[in-house]
């Protein structure tokens, strides 16, 4: 009843060993690969697998290099695949490298791809150069009159300092420093409207694209407008801030005096105070000379008569003369 085992056996350990094999070997992308003309070794995709490398990564892009003529190995894209880069993007840059005659080679690629680069977009913009926009900058003439400027720069990827060199924003930065100092030094924002070549010539000719990833080919002034009068605003604050400081100096004067004439009020009023008490002492001390015999009845009498025709002459100089010769039947005056 069981005598088709032992002949059976045979036949399900092969069948095992090849389902075994082909889990590990892409033997579709094997055949893809070789009819391609890639030369690459079963042992070579299942040491792929057993490394954990998605074989299809390796060998669909080393066919495209391969039909481009490009000299690139697998051991090349698999380092490349294992650092953390993108294999595709990286061969795609080589081939349009090479389609347009630009010196690229794999590492320096690599080398961009890795620095988190768009390789790609890269070599394209070499190919073909990048229109970047500035906003609005905003600059002051000599003048005080607000200019206010938009500029186009064409840049071209400089693939030698892809790595390491600074992005679109510096670039920006840089032409929008120029611009600033370009029209801040102009006399008139009237020769700025007149000629806005002059801004591009002179930011252009300031070299900077230095230490950039770009080389600035031009710098087209897109749109010029005038913004506020800032010297004059400049000038009213200056007006308003003297004048608020001259108020804090007359009101520092005022207090100065006002403090000056209490001072002098309180002076009088302590002199006053000492009269009055010297005054209060007279008595006591004629009361003193008439007990002494130093001053006699006669010469007191006389020294008040003095005094009442000191008092009624001052009453007579105070007085008002006009009230003193009405007549007496007319109240108001009327004669």
């Amino acid at each position: 009843m069981f005598e088709w085992i032992p002949v059976a056996l045979p036949l399900v350990v092969v069948i095992v060993v090849v389902l075994i094999f082909l889990s590990f070997v892409p033997l579709g992308l094997w055949i893809s690969a070789v009819s391609a003309g890639v030369r690459v070794s079963i042992f070579s995709l299942i040491g792929m697998r057993l490394r954990r490398v998605r074989a299809d990564k390796i060998i669909r892009p080393l066919i495209k290099a391969q039909k481009a003529g490009m000299n690139v190995n697998a051991n090349q894209l698999e380092s490349h695949l294992l650092s953390g880069g993108r294999v595709d993007n990286v061969v795609d840059a080589l081939i349009a490298a090479h389609r347009a005659n630009l010196d690229l080679s794999f590492e320096r690629a690599a080398a961009i791809d890795l620095a988190g680069r768009n390789v790609f977009e890269a070599v394209r913009m070499s190919v073909t150069p990048k229109i970047i926009e500035t906003p609005w900058i905003s600059a002051v003439a000599i003048n005080g009159i607000e200019v206010k400027v938009i500029a186009k720069v064409t840049v071209r990827a400089n693939l030698g300092r892809l790595v390491g060199g600074a992005g679109e924003e510096t670039i920006i930065a840089r032409v929008g420093e120029g611009i600033v100092t370009t029209v801040g030094s102009s006399q008139s924002h009237k020769s700025v409207l007149e000629n806005p070549d002059l801004i591009s010539r002179t930011v252009l000719s300031k070299g900077l694209d230095n230490g950039t990833a770009f080389e600035i080919l031009s710098i087209d002034i897109a749109d010029v407008d005038i913004g506020r009068n800032i010297g004059a605003h400049l000038q009213i604050q200056q007006a308003e801030a003297d004048k608020q400081i001259a108020q804090a100096k007359a009101e520092e004067r005022r207090a100065t005096a006002i403090a000056k004439e209490q001072e002098m009020r309180a002076e009088v009023e302590h002199m006053k105070a000492k009269v009055v008490e010297a005054e209060a002492e007279v008595p006591m001390a004629l009361a003193e000379a008439l007990r002494n015999g130093n001053l006699g009845v006669m010469d007191y009498y006389r020294m008040q008569n003095v005094q009442a025709d000191t008092n009624m002459k001052n009453n007579v100089g105070t007085a008002d003369l006009t009230n003193m010769f009405k007549p007496k039947n007319e109240p108001n005056g009327k004669a």
